[in-house]
């Protein structure tokens, strides 16, 4: 009984954890909730593919590598590489 129980935590805690970080891949641009973890959201690019970025609200947020810019589906915006 105890192994049932500690194999349905796992699974859980695993279901729970689905949540990308900042660089991972995402599905719906312009999501945080549920694709991203807190303070990241997903963001397009123009390579087709949608990826988790830190949510900036002005440059200074983003390194020198990054540019602060909308994230389309949303009004946020995310640092995107330059």
């Amino acid at each position: 009984m105890k192994r049932h129980l500690l194999l349905w935590a796992a699974l859980l805690t695993g279901a729970c954890a689905s949540e990308g970080q900042v660089g991972d891949s995402c599905g719906a641009a312009g999501k945080s909730a549920g694709e991203c973890a807190s303070g990241a959201i997903c963001t397009n690019t123009s390579g087709g593919k949608n990826y988790c970025r830190k949510v900036c609200t002005e440059q200074k947020d983003c390194a020198a590598t990054e540019a602060c810019n909308g994230v389309s589906g949303s009004s946020t915006k995310s640092c995107q590489p330059k």
